[in-house]
């Protein structure tokens, strides 16, 4: 992976997340990175570090071998088939970004027969957390390899269906903003009961750390992780039956399926 040349095309939101894990994992050559966009002016402090910068989509993935396509759904086809004769099977690897665009779309808009991998990683990989789904057609192991290595630098990855990529577009790239979204109540209830913005923000922010790494480290399911904290006639369970009676969990779950509902439109 070190000796591969990256192109991201496309470095919106998502894709300078990416390349802001890139930089500080410190395990990429820069040199090796190039970065589109229409606005260069965005992307100007990346160039100081080393990243090369281009409006060219083209010129980029003629000096690439690894194609990030950080687009869109609305533009993704359209642009994939201007740079189209700029892409060799025998060379490039495409990886697309866009939900709800098949591998088959992408194929079709390319006009050739080359390896294509859809994957979804989250804004977490600005600081190398993201959780990225990737999957694909293509059996070569040295180039699955290649891509999975390519995102285990800005997080974790794991491999699933293609039918379930717009699931994993909710639940890992959406999620991040139901996660913050709870943060931020949070922090709020904090407020009302006594702290300051900063304060309730470090043991917040601190406290939903702890919660994760309980269950990543631990393995076990989050009921038996709250078993532990909901003491009888106590404050955690008489705080949890009143989000319940109010919908938290329903309400989470009724906005993730309307967040997928949305894509499959």
């Amino acid at each position: 992976m070190k000796n591969e040349k990256v192109a991201i095309i496309g470095a919106g939101n998502l894709g300078k997340s990416i390349i802001q894990g890139l930089i500080d994992t410190k395990s990429f050559p820069l040199k090796n990175i190039t970065a589109t966009k229409r606005n260069l002016a965005d992307l100007k402090d990346f160039e100081e570090k080393g990243i090369t910068i281009t409006s060219d989509n083209s010129s980029a993935v003629e000096g690439s071998e690894l194609i990030i396509v950080a687009l869109k759904p609305h533009n993704i086809l359209s642009v994939l088939e201007e740079i189209s004769s700029k892409i060799n099977p025998d060379k490039h690897i495409i990886v697309s970004l866009a939900t709800g665009i098949s591998i088959a779309q992408i194929q079709k808009s390319i006009g050739k027969d080359l390896p294509i991998y859809r994957a979804m990683p989250n804004t977490a990989a600005d600081v190398q957390e993201s959780v990225t789904c990737i999957c694909s057609t293509d059996l070569d192991k040295e180039r699955n390899e290649t891509v999975k290595s390519f995102f285990n630098s800005i997080g974790s990855t794991i491999q699933i269906n293609e039918d379930l990529m717009e699931a994993a577009t909710v639940i890992g790239a959406c999620g991040i903003a139901y996660v913050l979204r709870f943060i931020r109540a949070m922090i709020q209830g904090g407020i009302e009961i006594g702290f300051d913005a900063n304060t309730a923000s470090k043991i917040v922010t601190q406290t939903v750390k702890g919660a994760s790494e309980l269950l990543i480290q631990r393995e076990q399911h989050p009921e038996f992780e709250i078993d532990k904290v909901t003491t009888p006639k106590g404050c955690t369970i008489a705080g949890l039956n009143e989000m319940e009676h109010n919908g938290f969990s329903s309400a989470l779950i009724r906005g993730i399926v309307t967040s997928y509902k949305k894509i499959e439109k």
